[in-house]
């Protein structure tokens, strides 16, 4: 897979990650095998995990190409980028297609990226997963390899302002492979789910406490943050969902007015 666009978007983020003196903490990359499919499974508290998360792949030479939301594919500057990247295109409301390119791309030896929360998690825990992440690596035939990412969050996630000033610190960890054979995908999910649960509590933890101070909206209110406990968070997301369907049914009817 010929890659033009990808080499330098690594060189201008690093560049950028310097410019904002933010420390980027790694362990566990030497789990990211340095051949063969390989599918990189994300937690997801950010906007900007994308960026951040190709990282984990960059000490063992692999470009990540991540499993996305169809409305960026979409969107006139973001959609052309996203493909010249070879992203993988996701439809929520049929995710067949993506489901068949995901396992080609890894049966063809790539890195794929995937968030099996599916959105952004409000409450910084992991939300319950989709299955789609154990499925995708069985059929393939390739191991699943869990991320979790720390720190992204306080830079533009939902619910908070942006936030690009200097010095934050952002921490991936990588953990070993998991290998799912797909005889029981609910089973494997939760397996994956709780290893990386248990990641997660480790990266708090060791996130610098000086810059992570008790009651951060960042951290999880189980943690000793101010973050919505899961069940606030499910509520603001269904309040979310019911807003973006009024919009969409109001822009709808003011198209259907004006024909």
């Amino acid at each position: 897979m010929r890659d033009v666009t990808y080499p330098p978007i690594i060189v201008t983020a690093k560049i950028a990650f310097k410019a904002l003196g933010q420390n980027i903490q790694m362990s566990g990359t030497e789990h990211v095998p340095r051949e063969g499919g390989v599918l990189l499974a994300y937690n997801h508290v950010g906007y900007v995990d994308f960026i951040y998360g190709g990282l984990a792949a960059n000490p063992s030479g692999r470009l990540v190409r991540f499993m996305a939301k169809r409305e960026l594919f979409d969107h006139r500057y973001v959609g052309p980028l996203m493909r010249s990247l070879h992203h993988i295109e996701v439809d929520r409301g049929d995710g067949v297609a993506s489901f068949h390119r995901a396992v080609d791309f890894l049966k063809n030896g790539e890195a794929v990226g995937i968030f099996p929360e599916a959105t952004i998690s409000r409450s910084m825990e992991l939300k319950e997963f989709k299955n789609g992440a154990v499925r995708i690596a069985a059929a393939a035939g390739v191991p699943v390899v869990p991320v979790i990412m720390w720190g992204t969050q306080r830079m533009m996630t939902k619910g908070h302002p942006r936030d690009f000033s200097r010095g934050k610190t952002i921490s991936l960890s990588v953990g070993e492979p998991l290998h799912p054979t797909g005889e029981d995908p609910t089973a494997e999910t939760a397996a994956l789910r709780a290893r990386m649960s248990q990641m997660l509590d480790e990266a708090v933890r060791a996130y610098p406490t000086d810059e992570q101070p008790p009651g951060s909206w960042w951290v999880p209110a189980s943690m000793g943050g101010s973050a919505p406990t899961p069940e606030e968070a499910a509520q603001l997301d269904s309040a979310e969902l019911r807003e973006r369907l009024r919009k969409r049914n109001q822009q709808r009817k003011k198209q259907q007015d004006g024909k």
